[in-house]
């Protein structure tokens, strides 16, 4: 027996939606032997871009019965049968979560119409139910409907049934409860992560650190690590047994943490971010008649770079705003190759470096004032931030050029002197990734307060 059926929510945050419609058909593998089909007041708002989606809007709801309501009728006529759907994950999950605020654990077999379709008839462009649907012939109405779906799915998985004569494909889609019970374990993870800035840790039952990230969300972000179906997450799906984290107010704070930690603690699943996090630096030298040439190459952590790059495109984007806002010659930039002028000195934006109208003095102070501005070698300066809390600011520390930490003051605090800011900074490792993020955030993030200090203070 097979419950075939389409869930309708409000959208919004991973398991924060409710139910707004839902339709179910119980299905023998022959023809419909009952059915429930009801819109569901979910006690919170739809999302503006679902209600234009769906139709369905907040005075549609305000009647209709509660999830609690209609939960007796949906067990009942679920019982002892494979739930169907197209993209059954989904609406397998909206109901365990439905049913999990009502204190109820949900569990049945499920059975995917996408996965099933793909391996039954493959090569179609589109496997989305209104394109696949169509492109087989079968009517759809109500599209984005629970009706509607739910109907078109129905007839769907009849073609399915019997396009898999011998049964053996059906009989290997079908979901069983052990798997739905890891879901279960993963969805009671997840309901304890806050949507915040930081770093998360993924433990085993061991309590040994497994994985190590950042995000601007870190619930969003394990959500990733939890519905991804790639080798390496499956594998922490099966062995995660608890996660913590620890808030960082803002991304430059999560990018220098994560990079320390995973150093640190070198997790089995973070073995792909033990290589160099970039791949391009800038490097200036000074040719025979006293110019500094700047040229980018691949970073070589031998070398002294005037700042790195993840990739080639954000080097010569650099390089071009270098050139632009300074006046740079594009021959000693490597934007010009060829002899003689440079085409922005035919336009009057470059000073005549390359035909040596310009002294190598006056271009070099230049060229000095644009690397001063992207490198902070030998600079003592404080980079302020969003903290952890509304009334708290992040303050990270260089001092001579070297990074040495970051911390968190609240926003009475006066920063007047060397010692109050030392006294606030938690020590971290000043190394070429932790240079890379911090120019790197500096380039993306120019509006951020930078303050320029004075040792001696």
């Amino acid at each position: 027996m097979y419950a075939i059926l389409d869930i309708e929510t409000t959208g919004g945050k991973y398991n924060e939606e409710g139910i707004t419609e839902i339709a179910v058909y119980k299905f023998d593998g022959h023809k419909v032997v009952d059915q429930f089909i009801s819109l569901v007041n979910p006690e919170i708002p739809i999302q503006p871009f679902v209600v234009g989606l769906t139709g369905i809007n907040n005075d549609m709801l305000r009647q209709a019965p509660k999830f609690y309501e209609v939960a007796k009728r949906i067990v009942e006529i679920t019982n002892g049968a494979i739930l169907v759907a197209h993209n059954a994950k989904f609406d397998y999950r909206i109901l365990c979560t439905e049913f999990g605020r009502l204190g109820f654990d949900y569990e049945r077999q499920s059975l995917c119409t996408v996965e099933l379709s793909k391996k039954l008839i493959p090569g179609l462009p589109s496997y989305s139910l209104g394109k696949l649907v169509r492109s087989l012939g079968i009517p759809l109405s109500d599209r984005h409907r629970a009706n509607g779906d739910a109907q078109a799915t129905v007839k769907l998985f009849k073609m399915l049934l019997a396009k898999d004569s011998e049964k053996e494909i059906l009989k290997s889609s079908v979901r069983n409860a052990p798997k739905l019970q890891m879901d279960t374990k993963l969805i009671r993870l997840l309901e304890e992560l806050p949507s915040i800035t930081g770093v998360y840790y993924l433990h085993n039952s061991e309590g040994d650190i497994i994985y190590i990230g950042k995000s601007k969300n870190i619930k969003k972000r394990v959500n990733q690590h939890f519905t991804n179906e790639n080798r390496k997450s499956i594998e922490i799906q099966k062995e995660v047994a608890s996660i913590s984290y620890e808030a960082t107010g803002n991304e430059l704070n999560a990018l220098l943490k994560e990079n320390e930690e995973i150093k640190r603690n070198k997790p089995k699943f973070n073995k792909s971010l033990s290589r160099n996090i970039f791949s391009y630096a800038l490097y200036q030298s000074k040719d025979d008649d006293g110019y500094i040439n700047l040229k980018i190459g691949k970073a070589d952590r031998r070398k002294k770079s005037v700042t790195t790059f993840t990739n080639l495109q954000q080097a010569k984007a650099l390089v071009s705003n270098l050139v632009e806002e300074y006046n740079l010659c594009q021959k000693y930039t490597g934007i010009h190759t060829g002899n003689g002028a440079c085409f922005n000195y035919s336009i009057k934006k470059c000073n005549g470096a390359c035909v040596k109208k310009e002294s190598p003095l006056e271009y070099n102070e230049r060229v000095k004032q644009a690397l001063h501005k992207y490198s902070y070698e030998k600079q003592n300066m404080l980079v302020i931030d969003r903290g952890r809390e509304l009334d708290e600011k992040s303050a990270l520390l260089v001092e001579e050029g070297q990074f040495k930490g970051i911390g968190y003051f609240n926003l009475n605090y006066q920063l007047n002197n060397m010692e109050i800011i030392k006294s606030i900074i938690t020590p971290m490792k000043n190394d070429r990734d932790a240079q890379h993020i911090i120019q790197s955030y500096l380039r993306k993030n120019n509006r951020l307060k930078v303050i320029m200090l004075d040792p001696a203070q």
